[in-house]
């Protein structure tokens, strides 16, 4: 009994801490670039993740900050999802990048790459780091 409580009272304490941790209003946009590179809706992902269609809608919206139990199914689910990209939008998306990596190794006349970075047309950036 005592194992369980202390389960419940850890899993509570992980689940608001992510809560504090989570950047809510970039949140509903790095989900939205989740569904766009896999190509998928908000109710397929729902599936895929096996939650309600509208807890997607929901956090989407800007309505409801993810679960614990949410988050964790989205990095079993969908193995390029960095958990610091996705809780405060720090590293990168998606983490497993075989150009980035190409990228990464190259070097110019005794010049070493520092930093890519990349614009995308809704004037949002992404930036690698090849450490």
């Amino acid at each position: 009994m005592v194992l369980i409580n202390r389960c419940l009272i850890l899993n509570n304490y992980i689940c608001n801490n992510i809560k504090r941790m989570v950047n809510q209003e970039k949140f509903s946009e790095r989900l939205s670039l989740i569904l766009t590179h896999y190509g998928l809706t908000a109710s397929a992902f729902a599936e895929k993740l096996q939650v309600q269609p509208s807890s997607i809608s929901h956090l989407l919206s800007g309505r409801n900050k993810p679960s614990l139990d949410l988050v964790l199914k989205m990095l079993e689910e969908f193995k390029e999802i960095d958990l610091q990209w996705l809780i405060n939008g720090k590293g990168t998306f998606p983490k497993s990048n075989s150009q980035a990596q190409r990228i990464r190794s190259t070097k110019t006349e005794e010049k070493e790459i520092e930093r890519i970075v990349i614009f995308y047309s809704d004037g949002t950036f992404s930036s690698h780091d090849p450490a």
